[in-house]
């Protein structure tokens, strides 16, 4: 789960980390009293749960009233990666001298929580991760001690030589910490930290992600969650039973197992197709959920065809038979459409898609290279 930006910040500040003063406007007309409620120049930032948006002209520093208002009413509405801006930031502006980037996330190799540190802020930290990876300094957190204050001004000593700066990064470390763990978070990021004209430090913009898994201690962190259309998909899907990820892909895919799942996506693209979805129904299918399945498929306008796989354990092929069969007859399919059924059942099931002249394939292989040649033709 994502939160934006000034939502972000909103956090940091409970935890004593100095931000700008800012305000969330959505009308120009906001955006105006905001500027002149902090004095200018101002920065108007779009909220959006993306990153980019500097690159996309969703960022415009304001050194007048005029110029705010003319800010406010190109970003207000912009598009920014299939995402519509609703709603502005509106901080102060600030004199600075140096940017730095600092974050955390769970590093799987360690098991462990890891900072991240680079005197090259203000960029995308991916950018700097393929450009100049020895810039990103990384340490691992020991989970038994957390972020002491030896390891704090460690990483400290990493980004700065006075010390006065030193003092300050190890408070704000060891609180940037402390919100990771209190909130259960994936990822916490300031980018960029800066040194502000009067030798503080100052964070000017936020970034948090969440552990879906753990949103159910986190109310109030839940209450911030604003799904897309993606989102809401899985959202519904998980609420039947299903697991759903849209993808990219055209070759919408069905499967009963998540491993299966994973196998079907990777032999797609062994055999150079592109998967549309992770789909699963479940080791314990019923009819409806097939149903269920087929209509989120058909939702998606980028499929192109469609393959299921079902390798009959708990599940029965018959079941999934039945409910395909149903789902057809209940709405509008006008793409290919090819299966594999093996396993429980799988004879009652192929002799009922038999019944609907539906393409049958006796192979995961065979499945993957038929769908692509479709998407082809």
């Amino acid at each position: 789960m994502k939160i934006h930006e000034y939502q972000s910040k909103e956090i940091f500040s409970r935890y004593s980390i100095p931000v700008t003063n800012e305000t969330v406007c959505y009308t120009a007309d906001e955006v105006v009293a905001a500027t002149t409620k902090f004095g200018l120049p101002v920065v108007v930032k779009a909220q959006v749960l993306t990153g980019g948006r500097g690159k996309a002209g969703g960022v415009k520093l304001a050194r007048t009233i005029e110029e705010a208002r003319e800010a406010a009413e190109k970003i207000l509405g912009m598009d920014i990666k299939g995402y519509t801006v609703e709603k502005v930031l509106v901080a102060e502006g600030v004199k600075f001298n140096s940017e730095f980037y600092v974050g955390l996330t769970i590093d799987r190799n360690s098991k462990s929580v890891i900072f991240m540190a680079s005197s090259e802020g203000g960029v995308e930290i991916e950018e700097v991760a393929k450009e100049n990876p020895d810039a990103i300094h990384k340490f691992v957190i020991d989970p038994d001690l957390g972020m002491t204050s030896f390891v704090a001004r460690k990483i400290a000593f990493k980004l700065f030589n006075d010390f006065s700066l030193v003092k300050q990064a190890v408070d704000l470390f060891q609180k940037l910490y402390q919100i990771f763990l209190d909130t259960d978070a994936s990822l916490v990021e300031i980018n960029p930290l800066v040194v502000t004209d009067a030798g503080n430090l100052l964070a000017l913009d936020g970034k948090m992600n969440f552990d879906d898994n753990a949103l159910y201690r986190q109310p109030a962190i839940e209450a911030l969650n604003e799904p897309d259309e993606d989102e809401k998909k899985e959202i519904a899907a998980k609420d039947s039973g299903l697991t759903y990820i849209r993808l990219d892909g055209n070759i919408g895919c069905m499967v009963n197992g998540a491993g299966l799942a994973m196998a079907s996506m990777d032999v797609i693209k062994y055999f150079g197709g592109n998967p549309a979805n992770f789909l699963d129904i479940g080791g314990s299918s019923s009819p409806q959920k097939v149903i269920d399945a087929m209509n989120l498929l058909m939702s998606d306008k980028n499929v192109k065809v469609i393959m299921i796989n079902i390798f009959g354990g708990i599940t029965r092929c018959d079941d999934v038979a039945r409910g395909l069969v149903t789902a057809l007859d209940q709405m509008k399919v006008d793409i290919p459409i090819v299966i594999r059924l093996s396993g429980t059942n799988a004879e009652e099931g192929l002799r009922i898609i038999s019944e609907k002249n539906l393409p049958i394939v006796n192979s995961l292989s065979e499945a993957a290279k038929e769908a692509i040649r479709l998407v082809n033709n």
